[in-house]
């Protein structure tokens, strides 16, 4: 059976087939990035600084990676780590290593940071992620920069939903904004020396890769004190390449598909709405069905992958679960689309 996939998170649709790519002699040099960075990182990682507005980046091999060095680096320093409550499971398993150490951990409602810890010894370290997949919404970052700033402590952005897709100046007509896709902060136009962002771009650019930016002397007391850098592999050369060619398509048409994703998320929700079926997550690529009460959720789930409409079942973190989501990209056909909403009509049809 042929299958409709709305799982994937490959929101632009780029897939980057090696015959594409430019072409590597080793996957590895067999060299920790401390002692030798995969050719091309570096062009790469200024790049996606550029990208970001932020000074200087620089590459890992996920954002697990970065996060997990990024809070071990916290250890045996008077800092307080404030969390949002809906953080993603990502970020909350790397900040488990900092509380492991002793490092004060806390949480706060989501999108509601109303103030800091009185606690003069500790500066604040609020971690947020950029879009949340749940609710759709962008973070108070304008905010959250404000009282961080003020303390002389860091905001860290986990922006891995939002790097390529959201961009400066969202306006009727371009939701996610233009300018290449910089992010949330790009998107709210903020900027700070105290804004460290980590981003996967294995979601809008297609690349099992991830990024940290920020201020360069951050930054470079990043690389200085990262045990990943020097106890694991770095990216592989075949990562990068995959990176330059998804930055390169996205200066070419990276608005284009952006735009395209855009329409495919409205058609998707006006799909829906003719239903009488109601979604959450405004115009994220990350679409939530609100289920009726006495609807189960793993038989809808499953009764839609036996009729060939590939969804995903998951716990919610800032609404209450469990939710059926359907992932959008920029290459979904109107025909997929309907298909999907009709299906699961008819599905809830029979059960009322």
């Amino acid at each position: 059976m042929e299958r409709t996939g709305f799982a994937s998170a490959l929101y632009l649709g780029m897939r980057h087939p090696h015959r594409e790519l430019r072409p590597w002699e080793a996957l590895t040099a067999g060299l920790p990035a401390a002692l030798q960075a995969p050719e091309g990182a570096p062009e790469v990682a200024a790049a996606l600084a550029a990208l970001m507005g932020v000074e200087a980046a620089v590459l890992g091999v996920s954002s697990l990676h970065l996060l997990w060095d990024l809070f071990g680096q916290a250890r045996g320093r008077p800092l307080r780590i404030l969390a949002d409550a809906a953080l993603y499971p990502v970020g909350r398993s790397a900040i488990e290593r900092a509380a492991a150490s002793g490092v004060a951990v806390e949480t706060f409602p989501h999108h509601a940071l109303s103030g800091l810890a009185k606690d003069p010894r500790r500066v604040p370290l609020v971690v947020t992620d950029g879009l949340c997949p749940d609710c759709g919404r962008v973070a108070p970052l304008d905010r959250y920069l404000a009282l961080v700033e003020a303390r002389g402590g860091f905001l860290v952005l986990d922006d891995s939903q939002a790097l390529g897709l959201l961009g400066g100046g969202p306006a009727p007509g371009r939701p996610y904004g233009r300018g290449g896709g910089g992010g949330s902060a790009a998107f709210l136009g903020v900027a700070s020396p105290r804004l460290l962002v980590v981003s996967s771009l294995a979601k809008s650019f297609g690349v099992p890769l991830a990024v940290l930016g920020g201020a360069r002397e951050a930054v470079r007391r990043f690389v200085r004190e990262s045990e990943t850098r020097l106890y694991s592999s770095p990216p592989s050369v075949a990562a990068v390449r995959a990176a330059e060619a998804a930055l390169a398509a996205n200066r070419e048409h990276g608005d284009g598909l952006r735009a395209r994703l855009a329409d495919r998320v409205m058609r998707f929700r006006e799909c829906f709405a003719a239903a009488g079926l109601r979604l959450h997550g405004g115009l994220s690529p990350v679409q939530n069905l609100d289920l009726p009460a006495e609807m189960d959720a793993w038989t809808l789930y499953r009764r839609l992958r036996e009729a060939g409409v590939e969804a995903v079942l998951r716990r919610g973190a800032c609404r209450p679960g469990p939710l059926l989501t359907f992932v959008l990209r920029a290459d979904h056909e109107d025909e997929e689309i309907e298909g999907a909403a009709a299906t699961l009509l008819r599905f809830l049809r029979r059960r009322r």
